[in-house]
C-alpha cells in the first residue's frame, strides 16, 4: 500500500503517516520562533508608537505643571482630583501601544503574533511609571512643608487600573470589525468603563474614597486590573477577529447564487 502523500489533507480514517506531524506548519512554526528571539526586540522597538505614547505623557505632565502654577499663585495645594484628570492623556496613550502592525503578515511568521503588543506594553511600563512618578513629585512639591502630605497608594492602584482597562479595550478592538482604527475606538471605550464605574453609585460605593476607604478602593483597583489583564491576555491569543452580524444578500441574489451552485455540481 503506497502511504499518502502529506501534502494531500487526511480524513479523519486515514492512518497516519510517518513523520507527518513533524511538516505540520503548527509543530514548524512552534519550534522555529525561539531562534528568532535575539532578532525580536528590534522589531518591536521600531513598531513601538513612541511619539504617542511620549507626547501623552508630556502632556499630562505640561498640564498638572499648569495647574501647580496656578496653586502656588493661591497658596493652595494640589488635589488628588487634579493629578488623576492629568493622568488621563497617558492612559489614552496605552489604546494605541496595544497593537500588532501588520498582522495578516505576522501570523504567516514563525513568531506568534502576540509577541509584538506584549513587548510594546513591556517598553511602554517604564515610562508610565516614571510619569506616575513625576505627577506625584509635582503634588508634593505644592504641599506646604509642615503639613503631612496624603496617602497615595490608592491613587496609584486607581491608575494601574485605568491603564489596564485600556489595555484590554484596545486589545479586543483589535480583534474586533474595529482592528484599523485601533487607539480611536479604544481610548473612548477605557473612557466610558472608567466613567462608568467611577460614577454609577453600585460601583462608586467599592471605586471611589469617600464612601470607600483607601485600602478598598486600593484593593478594588488592583483586582480590576488583573480582571483585565486576564481579558487582555485572552484577547491577544485570539488569532481570529470577531463579527457579530451575518452578511445577508438579497433573495434574487440568493436565488441565483443556487442555480449558479446547481449549474456547477450538474
Amino acid at each position: 500500500m503506497t502511504p499518502q502523500s502529506p501534502d494531500i489533507p487526511r480524513t479523519g480514517s486515514a492512518p497516519p503517516v510517518p513523520g507527518d506531524e513533524q511538516s505540520r506548519p503548527g509543530r514548524r512554526h512552534r519550534r522555529a520562533w525561539p531562534g528568532t528571539l535575539p532578532r525580536l526586540p528590534r522589531h518591536v522597538a521600531r513598531t513601538m508608537p513612541w511619539v504617542t505614547l511620549i507626547s501623552g505623557c508630556l502632556a499630562g505632565l505640561a498640564f498638572l505643571a499648569v495647574m501647580a502654577r496656578v496653586a502656588d499663585t493661591s497658596h493652595s495645594p494640589l488635589t488628588q482630583g487634579t493629578v488623576r484628570l492629568s493622568l488621563l492623556p497617558a492612559v489614552a496613550t496605552l489604546a494605541f501601544v496595544v497593537r500588532a502592525p501588520f498582522r495578516p503578515l505576522t501570523q504567516a511568521t514563525p513568531v506568534p503574533a502576540w509577541m509584538t503588543p506584549a513587548g510594546h506594553l513591556l517598553l511602554a511600563a517604564p515610562i508610565l511609571a516614571v510619569t506616575c512618578w513625576a505627577h506625584l513629585r509635582i503634588m508634593v512639591h505644592t504641599i506646604p512643608p509642615h503639613t503631612h502630605p496624603p496617602a497615595v497608594y490608592q491613587l496609584v492602584a486607581q491608575f494601574a487600573g485605568w491603564c489596564a482597562v485600556a489595555v484590554a479595550a484596545a486589545a479586543c478592538a483589535d480583534r474586533s470589525r474595529y482592528a484599523d482604527l485601533g487607539g480611536a475606538v479604544a481610548a473612548p471605550v477605557a473612557f466610558a468603563a472608567i466613567a462608568v464605574a467611577w460614577y454609577l453609585p453600585v460601583t462608586a460605593k467599592i471605586l471611589v474614597a469617600p464612601p470607600a476607604t483607601a485600602r478598598g478602593v486600593t484593593v478594588a483597583w488592583y483586582s480590576v486590573a488583573s480582571a483585565a489583564l486576564a481579558l487582555t491576555c485572552a484577547a491577544m491569543r485570539d488569532q481570529w477577529h470577531r463579527y457579530s452580524r451575518l452578511r445577508r444578500f438579497p433573495p434574487h441574489q440568493e436565488t441565483a447564487g443556487r442555480a449558479s451552485s446547481r449549474c456547477t455540481s450538474g
